[in-house]
């Protein structure tokens, strides 16, 4: 996606007066971040993901088989979207699905796991035609949703956990989001060609005759860039449109299990990303977990679609703080 950004940074003051309050602990929920990492990693281990390469086709392979030994239902939709140039770019979304009570409607979880295809950021010109890495941006919210998708297997195969209804949960893996125009494309400029596996399963899901799984959705959380040092996730301006009541519970979880350095209160400015095909085409409400970077050029650090978007730039500690406020939204 086009990732031109302003972050408008806010403070807030908390007073505390009067009696003196005990508060309860909160809970953490099962998460394994050294799990996430390890998904990370094997992940980059392909090499750049690029659609059309055996990196990305092992990649399909690998989330495929991870979902289902964690007891997923697993499809792949196919496809085909007009990329820049002009030309019919294949696609292969994964879709792994959680069954629960028919009732609740669903709630979707969703990252991007290709890789650009240019590192059209790097200062040195000839570095500029090699494919990223995408330790962070692509790989780490796989690593999330797959440990994700492991805890909630885990509860569900638990016959001593507390009954109860559970709400479907759907896990979509989105190609081609960052086939997007290159800096040094000369050609006619097309609209649209960001995110392009989520504009397939948005178009699907509003018009298609078979919906990609489930039917409704309450509202859907992307995942992008979420493995960073030290990251920061302001709340980004189409998803506070579209979703902004769920992007407030969800900040608000985070503080609660003391992750507030991370979910920042700062207001960003729009960006294109996956959640606005979601919510635009699809009318799906849905939230923008993404790094900002105010401090860089671009609005994000300062590796992004370059050679140096590598595991160097992964933290456990970001990971976890991710997943775990992610498990906790959930009735799973």
């Amino acid at each position: 996606m086009r990732r031109y950004i302003i972050v408008l940074c806010s403070a807030l003051l908390l007073v505390a007066c009067g009696k003196k309050t005990t508060h309860e602990p909160v809970q953490h929920p099962a998460f394994c971040a050294d799990s996430a990492f390890r998904f990370v990693a094997e992940q980059v281990h392909f090499g750049p993901r690029v659609p059309g390469s055996q990196a990305h086709t092992r990649c399909v392979i690998y989330m495929v088989n991870k979902l289902r030994s964690f007891g997923a239902e697993v499809t792949l939709q196919h496809g085909t979207k007009t990329n820049y140039a002009g030309e019919e770019q294949p696609i292969i979304n994964v879709i792994g699905h959680f069954p629960g009570d028919s009732a609740l409607e669903a709630v979707l979880l969703c990252a991007h796991y290709d890789s650009r295809p240019w590192c059209d950021e790097e200062e040195i010109y000839d570095n500029r035609f090699q494919g990223v890495p995408a330790a962070n941006d692509g790989a780490s919210g796989v690593g999330v949703l797959l440990e994700v998708a492991h805890q909630i297997g885990v509860a569900r195969a638990d016959s001593c956990r507390k009954s109860g209804k559970k709400m479907p949960i759907d896990i979509v893996f989105f190609d081609c989001e960052d086939m997007g125009t290159p800096s040094f494309y000369t050609g006619p400029q097309r609209e649209h060609t960001w995110c392009l596996g989520s504009q397939l399963w948005a178009e699907q899901f509003a018009y298609g005759t078979d919906k990609p799984v489930s039917d409704k959705y309450e509202y859907g959380i992307l995942l992008d860039m979420v493995g960073a040092p030290n990251a920061t996730f302001p709340k980004e301006y189409y998803s506070m449109q579209a979703a902004g009541n769920y992007v407030e519970k969800i900040w608000r979880q985070a503080n609660r299990l003391g992750y507030g350095k991370y979910f920042s209160s700062a207001a960003a400015y729009p960006i294109v990303d996956d959640h606005y095909y979601i919510a635009s085409i699809a009318g799906i409400p849905c939230v923008d977990i993404i790094h900002y970077d105010a401090a860089g050029n671009t609005g994000f650090p300062s590796w992004w679609h370059t050679t140096q978007d590598n595991m160097r730039n992964i933290d456990k500690n970001t990971l976890g703080a991710v997943g775990e406020t992610i498990l906790s939204c959930l009735n799973y």
